[in-house]
Formats: C-alpha cells, sequence, structure tokens
C-alpha cells in the first residue's frame, strides 16, 4: 500500500527546524570559547559565591543563564535590532547597565559583611534570591549580550529553515553551556570561602579587587558604546 506522504509531513511538520549534528558540532565549540571568557558575569558569579557560598552562586549562575535566553527571546523577537540600529537606545542601556555595574562595585567595597566567611558565616548561605536578580539585572542591562547574540546565533542557522525556532534552540544550548560552566565556578567560589575564613584581611582585599574589576566592567562597558 502506497505511504502518503503529505500526512507524514503535516504529522511532522518541524522536523526540518531540527538542530542537525554539525550544526551542534561547529557551534558548541565557539560558544565555549564565549563563554570562557571573563566578563561582569562572571565576576558576579564569583563574588556571590565568594560571599554567599554555593547556593547564592549558584543562583547569580540561573539568573545569567536566564538574562542569556530573554536576550535570545528579544532577538528572535526583532528588539535587539533596535539596538543594533539605534545609537539612542543602544547607548541608554550601556549607561544603564554601567551605572548599575558602578553600584555593585560600590556597595561591594563598602558593604563589610560582604565576603564575611566567618565560621558562623561559612555554616550558612547568602541570599539566593538577591544574588539571582543581581546577576539576570547585570546581564540584561548589558547591550552587547543583546547584540553579540543577535550577531552570533544567526550564523549557525542553516539555509532553509525555520530561523526563530533554530535561534531558540542555539540560544538554550548556549545558556546551558554558560550555566554549567558558572555553576562549576560557583562551586569552585564556595570551596574557597573556608581558605578565605582563615584571614583576616583577606575579605577586606576581595572586596577591594571585585568591588574595582565591577567599576572596571562599567568604564569599559561606556568606552565600547562610545565607539559603538
Amino acid at each position: 500500500m502506497p505511504v502518503d506522504d503529505s500526512r507524514l509531513k503535516d504529522a511532522w511538520p518541524n522536523r526540518d527546524t531540527v538542530l542537525t549534528v554539525s550544526t551542534l558540532v561547529a557551534f558548541v565549540p565557539a560558544a565555549l570559547a564565549v563563554v570562557l571568557a571573563p566578563g561582569p558575569d562572571t565576576m558576579v558569579v564569583l563574588a556571590r559565591g565568594l560571599g554567599g557560598g554555593r547556593r547564592a552562586g549558584l543562583a547569580a549562575a540561573c539568573g545569567t543563564a536566564t538574562g542569556v535566553l530573554l536576550h535570545t527571546l528579544a532577538a528572535v523577537a526583532g528588539l535587539s535590532v533596535l539596538l543594533q540600529t539605534s545609537a539612542v537606545a543602544y547607548r541608554v542601556l550601556t549607561y544603564v547597565g554601567a551605572a548599575y555595574l558602578v553600584y555593585l562595585g560600590v556597595q561591594t567595597i563598602r558593604d563589610d559583611e560582604e565576603f564575611d566567611v566567618s565560621a558562623a558565616a561559612v555554616a550558612g548561605d547568602g541570599s539566593p534570591r538577591r544574588a539571582f536578580r543581581q546577576a539576570l539585572a547585570v546581564n540584561v542591562s548589558n547591550p552587547k549580550v543583546a547584540v553579540f547574540v543577535l550577531a552570533f546565533l544567526p550564523q549557525f542557522v542553516p539555509a532553509g529553515t525555520a530561523a526563530p525556532g533554530e535561534m531558540l534552540t542555539l540560544g538554550v544550548v548556549y545558556a546551558a553551556l554558560g550555566l554549567l560552566y558558572l555553576g562549576l565556578l560557583a562551586a569552585f567560589a564556595s570551596q574557597a570561602r573556608r581558605v578565605v575564613a582563615r584571614s583576616e584581611r583577606l575579605p577586606r582585599v576581595l572586596r577591594a579587587i571585585s568591588g574595582s574589576v565591577l567599576v572596571g566592567f562599567a568604564a569599559l562597558l561606556v568606552l565600547d558604546g562610545r565607539h559603538a
């Protein structure tokens, strides 16, 4: 009995939108190279892992991954095109993101309880919700991430496929890779707390370094925004 191909097409209309193995083989190494590059997201996860423990660090990693997914949705919806084509919109988001990084940096330096890893503190964890919100805000308010997602993901979308579906899938893979790496980083930072607890001076040094690095990333964000 002959097979009705039209029924098969109707039963699986999106089979051409499924990522091929060759696409993933090309995408994963490129995405990992980007994920491993240090940036504000990395610093926030490290700071939360050191200051708040494993749960806070993992929550920050989840916040960053959620931000990547939101940027992917914005790219699919066309919102990221606005940032790529409108200098005003790009600069506004740049200054908002830089201001938030400066705020986090100054708060880190001034807060005496930041990186408080005394014996009592090591036994507990910081606020995971606060860590998640901070990491999410840092990622979402960074226009470079939005423009990067818009420019990077489409390069791995095969011709003749449904671009939105492919981009969403690639965005999920990219977010998952970032979550895996940042999760490992958070676990490492939480273990390092016990080393920090042995020194009274080290927490102050870490506050100064972390805060200064965040402020430095803010400055770089503004400088890059001016040249964009």
